[in-house]
């Protein structure tokens, strides 16, 4: 029960906007890191690998 309380503690302090923002400005910057890969990192490493699809490459951490 001490995490129900913590939590509600946090929720009452005004935290859960900031939050919230946090969590969407977090999205937002997945989107810009994904399409500044796709669309600048991509194709001249492409161009390197001589013409290799980079696409469906993964690099599992």
């Amino acid at each position: 029960m001490k995490l129900f309380s913590e939590f509600k503690e946090f929720a009452v302090k005004g935290n859960m906007m900031d939050m919230a923002i946090g969590i969407i400005i977090g999205a937002s910057f997945n989107k810009v890191i994904d399409v500044l890969v796709k669309k600048v990192f991509i194709p001249p490493l492409s161009l390197l690998t001589d013409g290799v699809n980079m696409q469906n490459k993964q690099i599992i951490l």
